[in-house]
């Protein structure tokens, strides 16, 4: 049930040992400088960078994880401090390969690539090079560039620091007398549990208290990350924040604006699911800490050892080989299970070159965890996919299709719940609200979050305030539009922004999930019809970062460009709203 972080390093001083072996590597690295012309020298230089690469990934892996697993451990957080800075050398020592490499021209660097086998691996990389060639500077502005990489990451530290080394649970008492703890991990099955609106609203009130509390810093830390990226933007060369993002994996910007526009479309099967939640649930009004009340009254607890079956009988009847990638993914010492003070909340798979990929979960029994479980597994064994079919210079893979595997699995599992329903009312209707508020989450609410993260950036563009009062005013307008539900009546909720780590830590990041959810439904779809198309799955599972991210979706049939993707999501949540009422009804 724990992580067994010597399948990495024996203990921290051999870690400390081969942090220093790199920091002694990395001198090596700038007398490569002004040589790339030359064929052996070319060689020379991506055999060194393919060994440096792989060591710094599981060097900072380990320290990672061991930070995560106590984010109160102060010599835990030095260590990741000290991987950033060793990092951001390698970024400076290497500054002069793009520049360099785009002097000698696509037609040269391409015969060194047909002359050897270990070029041929970087043959897609260093394509991708010449398709981002007008946004590379020159030696010199690079490595000026890359002094100030450390810095432009501290807001997503800061807010690491702030939302989870310095944030203390809660202890509040209700109604009935009852003192509870609540937690980030845990606060969600006290709002499904809890009968009392007044106590649903305690619980809710002492998670967003730390955000209201701190609404002007986190506002500040919000500022720091905006104005990195419009820094980035300008020194680049870009039009906007959105196309820096999307422009290095030729992601049409039609795709993000075309998720916006078919979710908007269709806020109002939201607001119909929110209205028959609210009369079933004899609610006055519904707010968004009733959206965890079951329909369907059940005490039902999962264990981990039940997640993890439930998940396996899900794909019994698919392919061998994704059937052992599964098992590979969750076998012990490589999933850190349950909650612990200190420990990072939600959940991640955690991938490193060459390495076995590990996964956190806050395991809290709910369904959803569950779910959770499924979910991480799909990258887990997109990862191990990858590490099997692809040499190191494209195992990465994009978040534009990391979420395909992810949620790919959950509809694998969530199909399975609902064919081995057992059939009374109670089961089918809660086995509907998952899948319903499934939709909800991965497809409209990081939409939601997409559309305030483009808002917020164009606002910073023009040069405009940043404050929190701003930044509440973007997410009440979204709510209301979305949702038709006023958050500022909520205790704490206008600070969502500030509770959402990935507006931090990766701009432009969720978005991916709902494109990859729409993408993953369509591919389900077809394996639903053909058990057989799980190989075009796996094909795009096996590709790593071998090609353009689009590209690899086409190649598995599908065109983001086209909204009739993201439609066929919506589609899909007015039937089973359909059948939601006529359950509820029997």
């Amino acid at each position: 049930m724990k992580w067994d972080l010597t399948n990495l390093y024996s203990d921290v001083a051999s870690w400390q040992e081969n942090f220093d072996l790199m920091k002694e590597r990395l001198k090596e690295i700038p007398a490569f400088k002004g040589t790339l012309h030359d064929f052996e020298n070319f060689k020379a230089y991506y055999k060194t960078q393919k060994d440096t690469v792989v060591k710094l990934h599981k060097l900072y892996q380990y320290a990672s994880l061991k930070s995560d697993l106590n984010k109160k451990d102060v010599t835990n957080a030095a260590r990741v401090q000290k991987m950033m800075h060793l990092l951001n050398e390698f970024g400076k020592a290497t500054a002069f390969e793009k520049p360099e490499v785009l002097s000698l021209g696509w037609e040269k660097v391409k015969r060194f690539i047909e002359e050897d086998d270990l070029l041929k691996e970087y043959r897609y990389p260093l394509e991708n090079l010449f398709h981002q060639s007008e946004h590379v500077l020159d030696a010199e502005k690079e490595s000026l560039l890359a002094n100030y990489r450390q810095l432009s990451s501290q807001g997503a530290s800061l807010h690491g620091s702030l939302s989870v080394a310095d944030n203390a649970a809660q202890k509040v008492t209700l109604k009935n007398g009852e003192e509870i703890t609540v937690t980030q991990g845990n606060f969600r099955s006290h709002l499904a549990d809890l009968q009392d609106k007044d106590d649903r609203e305690t619980v809710f009130k002492a998670v967003f208290k730390h955000y209201e509390t701190h609404k002007h810093t986190y506002a500040d830390i919000y500022n720091t990350i905006l104005q990195a990226d419009i820094a980035r933007m300008k020194s680049r060369n870009y039009d906007s924040s959105l196309e820096s993002f999307l422009h290095g994996n030729k992601i049409d910007p039609v795709v993000y604006h075309n998720l916006v526009a078919v979710a908007k479309d269709s806020t109002h099967l939201l607001k119909r699911y929110y209205e028959i939640r609210k009369d079933y649930l004899g609610l006055d009004e519904h707010r968004t800490f009733d959206r965890f009340m079951p329909l369907a009254e059940s005490s039902t607890k999962y264990s981990y050892e039940d997640a993890l079956e439930l998940f396996f009988k899900s794909i019994d009847h698919l392919d061998e080989d994704f059937k052992d990638k599964a098992y590979d993914a969750l076998k012990e010492g490589y999933v850190d299970v349950y909650e612990q003070d200190g420990k990072q909340t939600g959940a991640y798979s955690s991938s490193a070159l060459n390495e076995h990929p590990f996964i956190m979960l806050n395991f809290d029994g709910t369904l959803s965890d569950v779910f959770t479980v499924a979910h991480e597994a799909g990258h887990s064994m997109h990862s191990l996919f990858a590490k099997e079919a692809q040499p190191v210079a494209t195992q990465n893979y994009t978040i534009f299709v990391a979420e395909i595997a992810s949620t790919f699995n959950e509809h694998l599992l969530l199909d399975y719940f609902i064919d081995n329903n057992k059939g009374t009312k109670d089961d089918k209707i809660q086995l509907l609200q998952q899948s319903i508020d499934d939709i909800a989450a991965t497809f409209y609410r990081q939409t939601l979050f997409a559309a305030y993260e483009l808002k917020a950036h164009e606002i910073a563009e023009k040069g405009e305030p940043i404050t929190h009062e701003v930044l509440n005013t973007i997410m009440k307008d979204l709510y209301l539009d979305f949702y038709d539900i006023d958050i500022t009546q909520e205790p704490g909720k206008a600070y969502v922004w500030a509770y959402i780590p990935h507006m931090f830590f990766a701009p432009f990041y969720v978005y991916q999930y709902a494109t990859s959810f729409a993408a993953s439904l369509k591919l389900y779809d077809m394996v639903k019809e053909d058990p057989g198309a799980i190989n075009n799955h796996m094909r795009l599972l096996k590709a790593g970062g071998d090609d353009f991210p689009m590209d690899q979706v086409a190649k598995s049939g599908l065109d983001l460009k086209d909204k009739t993707v993201f439609e066929a999501v919506v589609k899909r949540l007015s039937t089973l709203l359909d059948e939601l009422e006529l359950a509820l009804k029997e």
